[in-house]
């Protein structure tokens, strides 16, 4: 498969998975969603929604890596991802804000991992109750920052086919 397909491919991955952290957002704090589905009241999903909204930004990245003739692969590929996407902020092919927003999920998807080991270890019942509970916030900037570089990255690439013919 060519570049172009890949990076078609890469941004119908992105906006499946923006959409998807859309709806988990949308059932949690529905209590009419949550019964038509079978799901207990008191459950949550922002910390998909984190999740979700990160994964649209990779794929959103590696959407415009692609353009630009740039790959990556495992293993480490989020990073290796993450570090090519740095070197066109850096040549000055993308603007550093949406950077920022990249490197923000990263860190959100970090901390996510770390909160999750360190209640695993307290086996509290108040604490499993609250943790998902806390994530709303976070996964409303979640959902605003993948929307935003999503649209950016499509305009980006939109301009960069039409620059090149």
């Amino acid at each position: 498969m060519d570049s172009e397909g890949r990076d078609i491919l890469y941004l119908e991955r992105a906006k499946n998975e923006l959409d998807l952290a859309r709806m988990i957002f949308r059932i949690s704090p529905s209590p009419a969603m949550k019964l038509d589905l079978g799901l207990k009241e008191d459950q949550t999903f922002f910390s998909n929604a984190i999740g979700n909204s990160y994964y649209c930004i990779f794929y959103s990245a590696k959407a415009l890596l692609t353009t630009n003739g740039i790959e990556t692969r495992p293993p480490e590929e989020h990073q290796k991802t993450l570090d090519e996407f740095e070197r066109l902020v850096e040549s000055g092919k993308i603007d550093k804000a949406l950077l920022e927003i990249y490197r923000s999920m990263v860190v959100k998807a970090d901390e996510l991992l770390g909160i999750f080991q360190r209640e695993k270890s307290k086996r509290g019942k108040f604490t499993y109750r609250k943790l998902p509970q806390a994530n709303l916030m976070p996964a409303e900037e979640s959902l605003e920052s993948a929307g935003k570089f999503l649209k950016n990255v499509n305009l980006l690439i939109r301009q960069n086919k039409s620059e090149r013919g």
